[in-house]
């Protein structure tokens, strides 16, 4: 095992996330692996990763207020280092600012000798001069206010703003930087919820139960999830509540043929199987082999068999499945824009035009997928985006384009406290307490 320091694997991951567009929780684990690392010194390396990443824009104002050197000269290990400083001194009671200021200085020498002291006097001044970060003299601009506030970029707020209003926006923005809750789901083809409470307890995991699905169990701070008894039995799956909603839609039946075009990495498909009774088949579909063997795993670990998985492109048509399934799920490629609060490094690499050329690869998926459903069958299109050119537009457009199909009302399938007036649902992560998520049922009828 290799020993690490805590804030030069920090760095590491920051650089990653920035340099190669890495995702956070990725980028986490794959730093981490075979390394020494205490459990407090994990808690910290995840704490600054998420820490800068929710707040690196506010974090930029900071320094660009104290620095004369401009951002763009600035390389990005420094750059990483003073904003992992400042946010020590910002947000984290717990480190003294002289420590937080010595351990950037420190981590600088490494990195790039000559910086240590740009590093150490734009930190000292920073502890000196707080009052001169005033963002009230911009409040008359409130997208940009709210933009640094909430270290959102500034499209985006903007778009938000149009299309939400100013308040509900905030608010938005807000929910985003929220640490989630950790949600469970009880597999229970071996277990009854009521016994992993009980098993969770004996581990002294605080557990509460979820307010919108039965299955579903909030759970406190684990150190590693993947020890525990519990998880190596296959008792429970890692799965959001609005993930977990996708699967009720669906409503699959024992015995029924389902098809899951996007599946990785398998919680929506174990799920189906484990309403299955684990009975019928599921065909689970990716492009990427590892990703395959992701949903292998989790399935063999709950003990599901009747997932069969496929390397397939989802735009192409299989000419061998035509109107042969009973139910096809399309967890479409998406922003990411609902999930921000998990990976908040999604609001800095999305831009307009990624949105519309996503748009044209889900609409592309969910035409060839809906070929394949029988006559009676069931279509589900999901994303966990709160982009309307993601969601309603697309369905839309496919129904103006798709007579053969209609739109069913999921509220039979909803929770009491998720129903609306819509047939459809949208949820959003200040006003649901979820991801935000997107779920429409299609009917063929010819």
């Amino acid at each position: 095992m290799i020993k690490t320091n805590a804030r030069r694997c920090a760095l590491s991951i920051l650089i990653d996330v920035e340099k190669n567009n890495a995702f956070s929780n990725i980028a986490i684990r794959k730093h981490l692996k075979n390394k020494e690392i205490s459990d407090v010194d994990k808690g910290l390396i995840t704490e600054l990763v998420y820490g800068v990443l929710e707040n690196k824009i506010y974090l930029d104002f900071i320094i660009e207020q104290f620095s004369k050197i401009k951002m763009n000269k600035i390389s990005i290990a420094v750059l990483n280092i003073l904003r992992m400083g400042l946010y020590q001194i910002i947000y984290l009671d717990k480190i003294p600012q002289f420590a937080a200021v010595d351990e950037s200085v420190r981590l600088a020498k490494k990195e790039e000798f000559k910086s240590s002291g740009f590093v150490n006097a734009i930190l000292r001044n920073f502890i000196r001069n707080k009052e001169q970060v005033d963002l009230s003299k911009i409040k008359k601009d409130p997208a940009k206010y709210l933009s640094i506030m909430y270290s959102h970029p500034l499209w985006l707020v903007k778009r938000w703003i149009k299309k939400h209003g100013q308040a509900f926006t905030e608010e938005l923005l807000k929910a985003n930087n929220e640490t989630p809750k950790l949600i469970i789901r009880t597999n229970t083809l071996k277990t009854t919820r009521e016994e992993l409470v009980n098993l969770l307890l004996e581990d002294d995991i605080k557990v509460d139960e979820s307010v919108y699905v039965n299955d579903a169990l909030y759970i406190g701070k684990v150190r590693d999830i993947e020890k525990l008894e519990a998880y190596k039995k296959g008792f429970f799956q890692v799965q959001d509540e609005s993930s977990m909603l996708v699967a009720n839609v669906l409503d699959p039946q024992p015995e029924e043929c389902i098809l899951d075009v996007c599946a990785a990495p398998g919680g929506k498909s174990t799920h189906i199987a484990q309403m299955m009774n684990n009975k019928g088949k599921v065909i689970a579909r990716d492009i990427y082999d590892h990703k395959l063997k992701l949903i292998n795993d989790n399935a063999n670990r709950l003990g599901i068999d009747i997932i069969h998985t496929e390397s397939f492109d989802a735009t192409e048509v299989d000419s061998n499945l035509i109107k042969s399934v009973d139910r096809v799920l399309v967890d479409a490629p998406c922003s990411g824009l609902g999930i921000i609060r998990r990976k908040p490094e999604l609001k800095y690499n999305k831009t307009i035009d990624d949105i519309k050329e996503i748009s044209k690869l889900q609409y592309k998926i969910l035409c060839s997928a809906s070929q394949y459903v029988k006559k009676g069958g069931f279509l589900v299109y999901s994303t966990c985006t709160i982009e309307q050119e993601e969601n309603m537009n697309i369905i839309e457009k496919f129904l103006y384009e798709h007579g053969e199909y209609e739109m069913v009302d999921i509220n039979e399938f909803l929770p009491k406290a998720l129903r609306m007036k819509d047939k459809v649902l949208q949820l959003y992560p200040n006003t649901h307490k979820t991801d935000g998520f997107f779920i429409c049922k299609l009917k063929r009828i010819r």
